[in-house]
């Protein structure tokens, strides 16, 4: 039996996940978009909080915007569906009032949830899609501008955009990128920080010779050298004050 065989159809979707970024002009049915949200919907939420909300960008104008000041103009503009994915402590707010108590939001355990439960459901909403023959890519990108993209979709206090997907029909389908081996991620009883430098000089021959011969991009880089070039600076530093003026101090 071969190793096809032996995956599940979900494990097989899985591991054939890659990003989109190209889609035809065809449209997701607005039946289909909402079973992707139901099915999202069950992702596990800490202490069945489910902090989060997703807003369905559907006006041109506000997408073509969010595309501009998330600086991806192409995959925002061009997919047939935006969805933008927020932490949301505002409905918790709502039941707490109910019950005559003051919500204690402000710490970074229940900031940590709410940005965990929205991981969690946008992972789950991907899976989905791919299943049904879509395809999609995240958009950190929003966090570019996060005060100006709040205001567009009318964010208000305690709810804030962490990352939005783009949805579509996939014009094609990339090569699989290699992730790490899980020998590297996976440790036993105590983590083993020692197994590092082989493993790492390893996985960047493996990374390098992906990049040269993958049908688009073609680069010559590595693993390790992204990294470095990526975490050589601080990235979004107004991210801070953001949060705090959506709420958050996180005490």
């Amino acid at each position: 039996m071969t190793k096809q065989n032996l995956l599940s159809e979900t494990i097989s979707v899985m591991q054939n996940h890659v990003s989109v970024r190209s889609f035809t002009s065809d449209s997701i049915p607005k039946e289909h978009i909402l079973e992707i949200i139901r099915a999202a919907q069950s992702a596990p939420s800490s202490n069945f909080v489910q902090a989060y909300s997703i807003i369905h960008v559907t006006d041109k104008e506000k997408k073509n915007k969010i595309a501009e000041l998330s600086n991806n103009l192409k995959q925002v503009s061009e997919c047939s569906d935006f969805l933008l994915f927020c932490g949301d402590l505002k409905r918790l707010e709502y039941a707490c009032k109910k019950h005559g108590v003051d919500i204690e939001h402000d710490t970074l355990e229940n900031f940590l949830v709410a940005v965990i439960d929205t991981a969690l459901i946008s992972q789950n909403a991907i899976t989905a899609a791919e299943s049904l023959g879509y395809g999609g890519c995240y958009i950190g990108g929003v966090r570019n501008n996060p005060g100006q993209i709040s205001e567009l979709v009318g964010l208000p206090d305690k709810v804030f955009p962490l990352f939005g997907l783009c949805l579509g029909v996939p014009v094609n389908r990339n090569e699989v990128k290699p992730r790490l081996p899980h020998e590297i991620i996976l440790h036993e009883n105590e983590y083993d920080e020692g197994k590092y430098p082989d493993a790492l000089n390893e996985y960047d021959r493996r990374m390098n010779d992906y990049y040269k011969a993958r049908s688009s991009n073609a680069k010559e880089t590595n693993w390790t050298k992204m990294m470095a070039d990526f975490l050589r600076d601080k990235r979004r530093p107004h991210m801070r004050e953001f949060i705090e003026s959506k709420g958050f101090t996180l005490r």
